[in-house]
């Protein structure tokens, strides 16, 4: 091995080089010069598109590429190889006898690194290998410590949606302990506030927060008394008082975290109740000064319920529950969401009986 100014690091000795020229003794000749250099894993070829798809196969480190080649020249190599690998495509230094400035630039503007004109020096061809080599295995190294942070990111990202999607699990598993008969009709409603979301054109996130967070609505009721809340008759207007504090309640319980899931669900819990023409609660919210998120609880909630059986009622008929639908758009609930909810309906009745109680 030829003694360098600045020897090889390990790493460099260790880089993979392809060489790829027409004519054997120039393939012969640079591999000589890289193994005397120290560059210990070279591989080659004399047929440019066996070396390009050797390149494209499994990528090496830097190529040394000759510029006039039967078939496919040093530009049109490199120009496929860029289209092939995209950003992962190695640096090509270019080592031909073609000395002119029309050839430099055209080789250049296709992508190649560097480009080296014969004769060389041995010590030329080397440096401007090793040059190359370096801050190629330098972004590599920048890139694949990027795509570890990025995934180190994803998979954090993973854990918190885990983590609040337990929260919101065990939440609603605390309001189930004090309405057994809820259970289901909250995941229910979770999933069809969702699909109504999506289908009103709402952004795709804003979609999956909405249905994570709409199984809240009726948090509030733990703070209703058994009295009120598990009665099995009609309330009085006392009780019905008391009953609708479970909005505010809710949205006092939810409020305040700074996590925008449960602020969400804050909004759902405490405006699921309002009414399109003001006379809902607990705030008397009109139109749309509503959140879209508990116009559009509202409507899946009524629907739910109307057709689930209760101590205090049984079960209402499809044919019935659309006609309260189509009565309340305008005055309950908000027209063209109902409208839209009415039209899908089937879709609605399908998310029923895969969650039915």
């Amino acid at each position: 091995m030829i003694e360098l100014s600045s020897p090889l690091s390990d790493e460099l000795c260790a880089a993979r080089i392809l060489v790829v020229d027409d004519l054997p003794a120039n393939v012969e000749l640079l591999l000589g010069m890289l193994e005397m250099a120290g560059f210990e894993s070279i591989e080659s070829s004399t047929d440019p598109f066996e070396g390009l798809a050797m390149a494209v196969r499994n990528p090496p480190d830097l190529i040394l590429l000759d510029y006039r080649m039967p078939g496919l020249d040093g530009p049109s190599f490199i120009t496929r190889l860029r289209a092939e690998m995209g950003i992962d495509a190695p640096p090509v230094l270019v080592v031909t006898a073609q000395s002119d400035e029309g050839s430099r630039k055209r080789a250049l503007e296709a992508g190649a690194r560097d480009y080296v004109t014969k004769p060389y020096a041995f010590w030329e061809l080397v440096a401007r290998s090793r040059n190359l080599l370096e801050l190629h295995l330098l972004h590599k190294e920048q890139r694949q410590q990027a795509e570890r942070l990025e995934r180190q990111v994803q998979d954090r990202t993973v854990e918190l949606e885990r983590t609040r999607a337990e929260i919101i699990r065990r939440l609603c598993s605390a309001g189930e302990f004090r309405d057994e008969d809820t259970g289901q009709h909250v995941t229910r409603i979770g999933r069809m506030a969702g699909e109504l979301a999506r289908l009103a054109g709402l952004p795709p996130l804003m979609v999956t927060k909405i249905a994570s967070a709409a199984p809240l609505h009726d948090i509030g009721k733990i703070g209703i008394p058994d009295r009120v809340l598990l009665k099995p008759g009609k309330l009085d207007a006392e009780e019905w008082a008391i009953m609708k504090t479970h909005a505010a309640i809710g949205q006092h319980i939810l409020a305040g975290s700074g996590l925008l899931l449960l602020d969400l669900a804050s909004e759902i819990a405490g405006t699921h109740h309002e009414k399109w023409d003001g006379n809902g609660y607990p705030n008397g919210l009109a139109g749309e000064n509503i959140p879209v998120s508990g116009r559009i609880v509202a409507i899946c909630d009524v629907f739910d319920a109307l057709l689930s059986r209760r101590p205090y009622k049984e079960p209402w008929s499809v044919e019935a529950v659309r006609a309260h639908l189509e009565q309340g758009a305008g005055s309950h609930l908000d027209p063209k969401l109902t409208r839209l909810f009415l039209d899908n309906m089937d879709q609605m009745l399908a998310i029923r009986a895969e969650l039915a109680d």
